[in-house]
């Protein structure tokens, strides 16, 4: 995938219908785990921020919010999501009652965005892979970092639903679920949005479920089907029976006869760089360029 396109596969008006759906209360149980394992990579980061972003937490999780303010009890953070309702949702769910004390006395929590190169981490789970147009979006993410600051991000790979896309396929339906992209195609987007170093890895969880009721309510929650030519019309009872009987198919007898799904998590850690002045007879430096360019250089005030 090349350019500012979206995801072949992908249904921008389904797209955009899923990401104002509500969420309730309580993030997905799935998306709080895979937040929980990127937080072990923070680990190898010595960068503590004082700003960071969280982008869509009420999707990306809010234990997760809750574990990063306590990683960074002095850091500011700012809640963003294209819907402004759930970002707002998102900080009265983890501040607490405005009469707990712990509200005023932990960190700072503000809605929206940053001011453009004011932030030092930028913190996006389990939303890239439902992005209509993810290169703007991370272009979007480049902006909001300061020089030096670093993304962090997690979404779905193509690997995932492996068992349910052959289902769908044996019996002829369109598929479950739109295409995913290859780890390898997001650090190509990475370096073309202006990150550097960029550093991709990816897992696999399986998990297992008694009944294809249980299956199917856990995949409800966690997304929709966005093809593009997904089915248009509604669906039957008998259609819902075949479906049960046929995901009985997922079932591994090593699991003790339970349905299996697999699920690729791609990781992904990229910084933005210091900016270049572009060597020419004469060169140009804005203020803001400039100021970036001297905090980069130890022992130099950027008070310019």
């Amino acid at each position: 995938m090349s350019g500012p396109e979206r995801p072949p596969s992908l249904d921008p008006v389904a797209a955009a219908r899923w990401a104002g759906h509500a969420v309730g209360q309580a993030s997905p149980w799935l998306h709080e785990e895979v937040a929980s394992r990127m937080q072990d990579r923070l680990d190898f980061i010595k960068l503590k921020p004082a700003r960071w972003v969280h982008w869509e937490p009420l999707r990306g999780g809010l234990l997760a919010q809750k574990a990063l303010q306590k990683r960074y009890p002095q850091a500011e953070a700012w809640l963003s999501s294209e819907q402004t309702a759930q970002a707002l949702a998102a900080r009265s769910a983890v501040q607490g009652p405005w009469w707990q004390v712990a509200r005023w006395l932990g960190p700072r929590i503000q809605v929206g965005i940053p001011p453009e190169g004011q932030a030092q981490m930028l913190w996006a789970n389990m939303v890239l892979h439902t992005a209509v147009q993810p290169q703007n979006l991370l272009k979007i993410w480049h902006r909001a970092l300061a020089a030096d600051g670093f993304l962090m991000f997690s979404c779905l790979g193509p690997d995932t639903l492996r068992e349910l896309r052959d289902v769908y396929d044996h019996q002829g339906w369109p598929a479950p679920a739109h295409e995913f992209t290859d780890m390898h195609d997001w650090g190509d987007m990475l370096v073309e949005a202006g990150f550097a170093e960029p550093v991709m890895d990816m897992e696999r969880i399986t998990l297992t479920y008694e009944t294809p009721e249980r299956l199917l309510a856990e995949l409800r929650a966690w997304g929709r089907n966005l093809h593009v030519q997904r089915f248009a019309g509604l669906r039957g009872r008998r259609w819902r029976e075949q479906l049960d009987s046929v995901l009985m198919a997922l079932a591994r007898p090593e699991e003790g006869g339970r349905l299996t799904l697999t699920f690729e998590i791609v990781y992904g850690h990229a910084m933005k760089p210091q900016p270049r002045a572009t060597v020419s007879a004469r060169t140009e430096i804005g203020l803001d360029q400039m100021r970036q360019m001297l905090r980069g250089k130890a022992g130099i005030s950027d008070k310019v």
